[in-house]
């Protein structure tokens, strides 16, 4: 165990691993080892870290002497198992005990997940003290002991800390990238305005004196440096031959030059283009091409011909010959700008300088540059040029005589360096502008703006910053920006003694409508709800979207006096319809009320107090608002105290979930003799006594518990009914109901068909029971799922018929062996014509398609009477007997019976 362990069927190593793990960089191994060595010597437990993918992340924790000792107490395949109960996508389990082969001895596994994804699993072993007289075995006489209590305590601490490392370190995570973002958001304006002023030098020299040679030299340097090339070179082709002389070139620091000639040389195939040429490290290029690179030892090249008189007369080349690299597309422009600006120089050089060649190629070369360029006098503020970008992007301005005006507003604003941004209101646009001043090709000195469009780079940065504080989904903001802004609307209500509220929203039944209609519906469903509650007057600019179906809505003191209009127009809103998947659906909430600052400044507070008050409009019938109190705060503890008895409970293998029976009597017979019981859970729980179902089953299926729990009553149902058949009731059957829940479980027909065969019940014995209103709302998936139940022999019975909206076509689609009448029928029936019609016709109804009708809730001798001339066949209700224990009413209805048929 100590140099690796199986999981998922692989043997993992532990060693040679990088400090830093697969998930995401966030499991640091020294944190681990950390955590784990002083949590173990504050607990008095042995652990052992593994990470989302079952590799070793620590070793066990412990002594030498008790690390050997505890090393072969459990197998690779048993850990293997443990891992994968407990991280598994889909999984209930965070965490599961189990004994091993010594009595005092327990292995536990936690897996840690934070928004949904398992980030490490931690591995418990525990060593509790010896009972007195227990055999000795391999881990008697430990010094590191615990108690069962303390164990537990001990999960739920490291679970606590484990997951509050991890959403620590997401949420540092994600701030790093933000800041990145920020930065290379930084670098790229920086590029921008470092190429720009490059640029600007260079176009200065167009009206220099100073000899051509001496001009390209610098010209060469400042491209150079600013592209950081290994060197530069302008060529000079020879009228006749293939011949080539070097005019110019610049090497930088620590480059010298290859060519030992500088006039007469050989010209080689890569200076006879027409067309620029770019060849990046690593790219394709001829055979002759790749031969002179590597005899010059370069690593990437761009070539551009130089054209004077419509004929290329000239090469500049820039190269790079230590580090590989592949050329950018605004490096490639920048060269080909620069190109241009030396071509114009050479090219007024050999005109004599003639101004309006000049001016006519330096036009020609501004209208193609990638930005707007103004050129004014500088003593008069007379317009001397603009090229193309500017005419057009700036045509109303120049004609109203408003640019300078424009232009100097934005250098007020901005910083005095020769380089700012400024907005344009009208325009919507944002433009960043570098100015400095030159000699015109007149001589007079004029003043230079280069205007750049900047405005997707605005708009980048904007949704950016957007997407930070605003949820995907549904376009509200999230939870971030809400405790960000609950921050400042309190710091304003305290400032001006003022009062705001905090509205804690959670969708009544959302799972049903996302499992039966599917989550593309419950996006739909989510999307329309959050545009239904920005329209509302007064908090439309306060609306967030917590995560899943939990939204929080802040009333600002501004606001507070429309207090009760708000809360009328939300309930408006959730007493409509939604029209989703062709067809009306209600989905209501239920939202907890909390004030501010009178009831609380602090915002994790606040929004505690209102997820509370939320809680208990929901345990309190849901569809509701609540304000908060401190009575309800009380309340919420018991619920906590509930929530972990509850846990506790299922990891203790569901001891305190007890199945009771309820006797199913056949009308048919004579006396109406017992024909089965339906069963039915009941908490027992050790600290806080008996808990009613109407208490703890919502809970149990917030807490996602539902299943498992269902399973258990499922499997001791199965087991009873078993031995019934096999103690001489051979036909008495046990109905068992299915919650929505367990129902939607994509392999429920697995676990129905696995507990068949490992209890071996006789699955005609096994009756199913559904809601109607289930039953109904996605009648194909149901007529499906129920068809294949109905393949491995047990019954199907539809539960609480009546109260929901089944119409006759659906009874008859779906494969049904019982139809049980709702209690609410019941109540009147003994006076109530319309029961009595109801249970008659349903009767009737049942007859003619082959189907039982079983009336629930029967609880007085004039009820049974009415039922006595209608084709009821089964009945169940206190009158014949109440829910009783196993033992109970196997006494009064297994033995007694047997014992009554012996006499």
């Amino acid at each position: 165990m100590s140099g690796g362990y199986k999981v998922q069927g692989i043997i993992r190593e532990n060693s040679g691993r990088d400090e830093k793990h697969a998930v995401e960089g966030l499991l640091e191994k020294g944190d681990m080892e950390q955590l784990q060595k002083r949590f173990c010597r504050a607990e008095d437990v042995f652990a052992l870290c593994v990470d989302e993918k079952g590799h070793p992340v620590t070793e066990w924790s412990g002594e030498k002497t008790e690390k050997e000792r505890i090393q072969g107490c459990v197998s690779a395949e048993r850990m293997d198992a443990m891992f994968r109960r407990v991280s598994e996508e889909g999984s209930l389990e965070e965490q599961i005990v189990e004994p091993t082969e010594y009595e005092n001895v327990r292995l536990a596994a936690l897996a840690v997940r934070v928004s949904g994804r398992v980030f490490c699993c931690w591995f418990i072993l525990a060593v509790f003290p010896e009972q007195e007289g227990a055999v000795e075995h391999q881990l008697t006489g430990m010094k590191t002991v615990t108690t069962e209590n303390r164990m537990y305590r001990s999960l739920e601490l490291l679970g606590t800390i484990s997951r509050k490392l991890f959403s620590m370190k997401l949420q540092s995570m994600e701030a790093e990238k933000e800041w990145q973002r920020d930065r290379t958001s930084e670098q790229e304006m920086s590029e921008s305005l470092r190429r720009i002023e490059t640029f600007t030098e260079i176009v200065q020299f167009l009206d220099s004196d100073e000899g051509i040679e001496a001009i390209l030299q610098e010209i060469l340097k400042l491209a150079g440096s600013y592209l950081e090339v290994s060197s530069c070179q302008i060529f000079r082709k020879h009228k006749q031959g293939k011949y080539i002389d070097l005019v110019g070139e610049w090497c930088n620091h620590g480059i010298a030059s290859v060519f030992d000639q500088t006039r007469g040389m050989d010209q080689p195939q890569l200076l006879e283009i027409e067309k620029p040429l770019v060849i990046s490290s690593l790219s394709e290029c001829s055979a002759a091409d790749n031969e002179y690179m590597k005899r010059m030892h370069l690593k990437s090249l761009i070539i551009m011909p130089i054209r004077l008189n419509d004929t290329v007369s000239m090469y500049a080349s820039f190269c790079q010959c230590k580090a590989e690299r592949r050329w950018q597309v605004d490096e490639i422009r920048f060269v080909n700008d620069v190109v241009k600006i030396m071509q114009s120089i050479i090219t007024k050089r050999l005109q004599k300088n003639s101004l309006v060649s000049s001016y006519e190629t330096l036009e020609n070369i501004l209208d193609h540059v990638g930005s707007a360029i103004y050129v004014k006098d500088e003593e008069t503020g007379r317009f001397l040029f603009g090229n193309r970008i500017l005419k057009r992007t700036f045509e109303k301005e120049l004609k109203d005589g408003t640019l300078d005006a424009l232009l100097e507003r934005g250098a007020s604003a901005g910083r005095n360096d020769g380089n700012y941004e400024f907005s344009h209101t009208e325009k919507k646009r944002w433009y960043d502008l570098y100015y400095t001043g030159i000699r015109w090709v007149d001589g007079r000195k004029a003043a230079l703006y280069a205007i750049y469009d900047i405005t997707d780079k605005k708009i980048y940065q904007r949704k950016i910053e957007q997407q930070a504080y605003t949820d995907f989904l549904t376009g509200l903001y999230n939870r971030m920006c809400c405790e960000r802004d609950l921050a400042w609307h309190i710091d304003q209500a305290k400032k001006d003694g003022t009062e705001g509220a905090l509205l804690y929203l959670d969708l009544d039944d959302f799972k049903h409508i996302n499992d039966g209609l599917g989550h593309q519906y419950g996006d739909v469903l989510l999307k329309a709800i959050s545009h239904s509650l920005k329209r509302i007057d007064g908090i439309d600019n306060t609306c967030y979207r917590m995560g899943g179906d939990e939204f929080v809505i802040i009333i600002p003191p501004a606001s507070f006096q429309k207090f009760d209009r708000i809360i009328n127009e939300i309930r408006d809103i959730f007493g409509r319809p939604w029209f989703l998947k062709d067809a009306d659906y209600y989905c209501t909430m239920s939202m907890g009320v909390v004030n501010f600052p009178t009831e609380g400044d602090n915002v994790q507070e606040l929004i505690k107090k209102a997820d509370i008050a939320m809680y208990e409009a929901k345990r309190g019938g849901k569809n509701r608002m609540t304000q908060y109190s401190d009575n309800i705060a009380s309340g919420s503890n018991k619920r906590l105290d509930m929530e972990k008895n509850m846990r506790d409970a299922t990891v203790d293998g569901y001891k305190e979930f007890e199945v009771y029976f309820q006797p199913i009597v056949d009308n048919r017979l004579p006396d109406t003799p017992c024909t089965g019981a339906e069963a039915l859970i009941r908490w027992n729980s050790a600290e806080l006594g008996f808990i009613s179902p109407a208490e703890f089953i919502p809970l149990a299926e917030y807490l996602g518990l539902i299943n498992p729990i269902g399973n258990h009553v499922l499997k001791q149902a199965c087991v009873a009914c078993r031995k019934w058949n096999e103690s001489g009731r051979p036909n008495y059957k046990v109905n068992v109901n299915l919650s929505v829940v367990q129902l939607l479980q994509p392999d429920i027909v697995e676990i129905i068909e696995q507990t068949i065969r490992e209890t071996g019940i006789a699955p005609r014995n096994l009756t199913l029971e559904v809601t109607e209103s289930l039953a109904i709302n996605d009648m194909d998936r149901m007529k499906e799922i129920l068809g294949n139940i109905k393949k491995l022999g047990a019954r199907i019975a539809l539960d609480d018929f009546g109260t929901g909206y089944s119409s006759l076509n659906h009874i008859r689609e779906m494969p049904l062996d019982v139809i049980k009448v709702d209690q609410s029928f019941v109540k009147d029936l003994a006076k109530d014509s319309y029961s009595q019609s109801f249970i008659k016709m349903v009767s009737e109804l049942a007859d003619a398609i082959g189907v039982n009708v079983c009336v629930e809730g029967i609880e007085s001798e004039e009820q049974y009477k009415v039922l006595k001339g209608m084709k009821v066949s089964l009945i169940q209700g206190y009158y014949f007997d109440r829910p009783m224990p196993q033992d109970a009413f196997e006494k009064k209805y297994v033995q007694a019976v047997e014992i009554l048929e012996t006499v």
